[in-house]
């Protein structure tokens, strides 16, 4: 397994995360019956599997399976807790009542405490913020989760499905009051979901975040085991939307690529994904040990650089404005005296 620091903190993380949102104990507590198929017999092996081999990063949410994800979680890993590093999530629903939702004070420090509960555990490492609260003013939130970090229940602080503006404007703030840095970043980024390349990976890199994708395969599109026109877990849950055309594009390179380097699809579009600079980890899930295998394998490919070349070739992603109109701005003389 491969480490890497989390953006430019000095948390170390293996280079894979096992994500637990397939985990689910009952049918019913599963809010995606076609994602959420993993009981506790299985996440335990998963997880021990994953330990064994170097994983330390583990993801989960308070709304996965309606909090059973977590359950699961902190019992798999057991006394093994200590040697882990648990990102978990909160701001969606979680209840009825009004108040059962977002980034408010009053929400965060209720979530956190049924989240370190669910856990078992008093602490968390690395807690983020799900998605946006359009209703909460983000002072209020920055603040609130810094308490939770002066009070030694959560250690790093990250956000996950923030537009780049929203989550710069919450580092200026962090930066002019001293708070905790965002650490983490978790986002959709796949080889047919580059669209972040445009705005939020530079972002990340200047602020020092470490991006942390999830659905690395889009929903099992870029497995290799669909045909043309299929997306698995897509044809039950959309991740995000797919460009068809591309998408079979990019499968057909996949296989190219990962037979020139003895691979699967799924090992080769993930090991693409851990070749991005920003990215600190990348976040798999499983429905099975034989999945959790051969994707656990993909930190051991080397692609080269043609090799990537031909993926981002069958996968390109438009630049909206102003990014194309910001690559014409670049000075040719000073490029070429730069050297760049």
């Amino acid at each position: 397994m491969q480490y890497a620091r989390l953006g430019e903190s000095g948390l170390i993380v293996s280079r894979i995360a096992l994500g637990t949102m397939t985990f689910v104990l009952t049918p019913e507590g599963s809010r995606l019956p076609g994602v959420a198929k993993v009981g506790q017999e299985m996440a335990d092996d998963m997880v021990a599997r994953s330990l064994d081999a170097g994983i330390n990063f583990f993801n989960s949410a308070d709304v996965y399976s309606s909090g059973e994800s977590e359950v699961m979680l902190g019992k798999a890993l057991g006394t093994k807790r200590h040697d882990a590093v648990i990102a978990t999530k909160l701001a969606n629903r979680m209840g009825p009542a009004v108040t059962s939702y977002g980034l408010s004070r009053r929400w965060i420090m209720q979530a956190a405490e049924e989240s370190l509960k669910r856990l078992g555990t008093d602490y968390i490492d690395v807690y983020l913020f799900h998605k946006i609260d359009p209703y909460t003013p983000m002072e209020e939130t920055l603040a609130a989760v810094e308490q939770l970090v002066k009070d030694g229940k959560v250690r790093y602080v990250g956000f996950s499905n923030w537009p780049a503006w929203m989550t710069a404007k919450a580092v200026q703030i962090q930066k002019q009051r001293d708070y905790q840095p965002f650490t983490a970043g978790e986002i959709y980024y796949s080889l047919v979901g580059r669209d972040v390349e445009n705005d939020t990976v530079p972002m990340a890199l200047d602020a020092g975040i470490g991006l942390t994708p999830w659905s690395p395969l889009a929903g099992g599109l870029l497995s290799g085991k669909y045909k043309k026109g299929q997306g698995g877990r897509l044809d039950s849950f959309q991740i995000a939307p797919v460009d068809q055309q591309v998408a079979d594009a990019t499968v057909d390179a996949l296989w190219e690529v990962a037979e020139a380097r003895g691979a699967t699809p799924a090992q080769a579009a993930i090991a693409w994904l851990l070749t991005k600079p920003a990215v600190s980890s990348v976040i798999i899930g499983a429905n099975t040990v034989a999945q959790l295998d051969d994707n656990v394998a993909a930190a051991d490919v080397q692609l080269t650089a043609e090799d990537i070349a031909k993926l981002e070739a069958a996968s390109p992603t438009a630049a909206p404005f102003p990014n194309w109109m910001m690559a014409r701005g670049r000075d040719a003389v000073v490029k070429e005296a730069l050297g760049y």
